[in-house]
């Protein structure tokens, strides 16, 4: 199963926190929380202008019960895709622990939208509405992206 993703986070060089996730099954199921234990406080200016006001809940107050969700709702087989996805991916296995603290089915990696594109030509992905760095808006932007360009007859021009 395709699960398209997308997570906001707080970064500071070291450290990657998590503030939300969005996930998009190929099926079309949704799940979006927030994470009510990371520390807004530590959050740039940037992310409390572009990011904080798009959190609207709802959260999970624990990494357990988040991780816990998230295998339900992925599955034993998810394919995971993500755009520009190192920090979404490190983030994501974060919620286990380490990356050797994934569910044993499920890959260790995840594949990158922006490489696929770069390695075709560049197609150019549709324009998101208003609605940017939100988590579930993000995801559903990338399954949409995904689904018309690999059902497209030729991806458009760069």
């Amino acid at each position: 199963m395709k699960i398209f993703f997308d997570t906001e986070f707080i970064e500071d060089g070291r450290t990657i926190e998590l503030l939300s996730i969005g996930m998009v099954r190929e099926d079309g199921l949704e799940f979006y929380s927030e994470a009510m234990w990371t520390d807004r406080s530590r959050a740039s200016d940037w992310v409390r202008e572009n990011v904080i006001p798009n959190l609207t809940g709802p959260g999970h107050w624990t990494r357990e019960k988040m991780a816990t969700d998230i295998i339900s709702f992925a599955g034993l087989n998810p394919e995971f895709w993500a755009y520009y996805a190192d920090y979404d991916w490190v983030v994501l296995c974060q919620l286990f622990g380490t990356m050797m603290d994934l569910p044993g089915s499920w890959p260790m990696y995840c594949r990158d939208f922006k490489q696929w594109l770069d390695d075709n030509g560049n197609p150019r992905m549709s324009e998101q509405g208003s609605m940017h760095h939100n988590a579930i808006a993000d995801a559903r932007h990338l399954k949409e992206n995904f689904d018309a360009l690999m059902n497209a007859d030729a991806p458009p021009s760069p």
